[in-house]
């Protein structure tokens, strides 16, 4: 009799968080822990911890490989081995668990191989940490990367998330291939915020040669920036407290206070 084919087995999107050791989740190391094949985009396998991925199988590839990733991670599931496919962050916020269930979808394997992600903390919470408090009200997070959507639809979201003055958290902010963008995000903001508005920019959260800027609108340089920085640019009411960045929930202006928890 032929061999019976092994039963698909579960396929875990991981957020494995910014980077450091400290910020893996219990719940992201006992599925890494569990896996069989680890999957992920090269730097982000080098952040695991050596003891949850050792002797395990890897498929490892680089930018812009993410579905050829994807599509070999759900192979490898369906052939039997419990896999976990990893994100730096949150999974599920420009990260890979999108991606792997609409593979999944597309070959009808849902319901078929076992699948769920583990969250992790994400970028826009990393930088935030550091930064002080600049996402303490309304916020809105946008991509200007423009690889998988058009530059103008980047345009028109940043234009309505500046107008309706949320804090704008900014992902992909720049790289060799479109070094303007931030630069036009900083003008889009300059017509709708104060020049003494504050600016965060995190370069590597939680990682090694981490780097953290806080300026104003008026001075914020996009160039100090790349593909690993996130930028939070604040709303009217953000502002600086020391060398923090704080966008107040409102509780002073509750009780009768201004500015500063000084009494009105």
């Amino acid at each position: 009799m032929p061999d019976t084919p092994p039963a698909p087995a579960p396929l875990t999107v991981v957020g494995i968080g910014p980077g450091d050791a400290g910020l893996l989740t219990p719940q992201a190391r006992a599925a890494l822990a569990a896996s069989a094949c680890v999957a992920g985009y090269g730097l982000y396998l080098d952040l695991v911890p050596p003891e949850l991925i050792a002797g395990k199988r890897r498929i490892s590839s680089g930018m812009r490989q993410e579905r050829e990733r994807c599509a070999a991670a759900v192979d490898a599931a369906l052939c039997g081995a419990p896999t976990a496919l990893v994100s730096s962050g949150d999974a599920g916020i420009y990260a890979m668990a999108g991606l792997a269930l609409e593979i999944l979808e597309e070959r009808g394997l849902i319901g078929t191989v076992p699948f769920s992600v583990v969250p992790g903390v994400p970028a826009l919470c990393a930088a935030a940490a550091l930064l002080g408090a600049p996402l303490t009200h309304d916020f809105a997070c946008i991509s200007l990367s423009d690889l998988l959507t058009p530059l103008e639809r980047i345009r028109g979201r940043l234009a309505a998330a500046l107008a309706a003055d949320f804090v704008c958290v900014i992902y992909n902010p720049r790289s060799h291939g479109r070094p303007d963008y931030l630069g036009m995000a900083f003008d889009m903001a300059r017509g709708h915020r104060e020049a003494s508005c504050p600016v965060g920019m995190v370069r590597k959260a939680y990682r090694p040669g981490q780097e953290v800027l806080l300026t104003t609108l008026a001075e914020a340089d996009a160039k100090w920036a790349d593909m690993l920085t996130l930028v939070i640019i604040g709303n009217s009411e953000s502002r600086l407290a020391g060398p923090f960045m704080l966008t107040p929930r409102g509780y002073s202006r509750a009780r009768g206070a201004g500015p500063g928890g000084k009494t009105a």
